[in-house]
């Protein structure tokens, strides 16, 4: 089992230890039937973000034009 700890809920809300989120960037939390679960989310991996901005500067139409850029087409 893990870590279970108790703590009082203020007016500010709850107070979640950081070690507790450690290795992750955001949370998830759902409220469904007087339960509420908190789910932490890792990033995305970059790997899936290659391309998304394929070129600097003025250009921001690059992936969707990209044979318009390189063959003058």
């Amino acid at each position: 089992m893990g870590v279970i700890i108790k703590t009082k809920i203020t007016e500010e809300g709850l107070l979640i230890p950081k070690e507790f989120l450690e290795g992750f960037d955001e949370v998830e939390i759902l409220k469904e039937d007087g339960q509420v679960l908190i789910v932490p989310l890792r990033s995305a991996d970059p790997i899936l973000q290659l391309g998304a901005q394929p070129v600097s500067g003025e250009i921001d139409d690059a992936s969707t034009n990209h044979d318009r850029y390189l063959y003058g087409t």
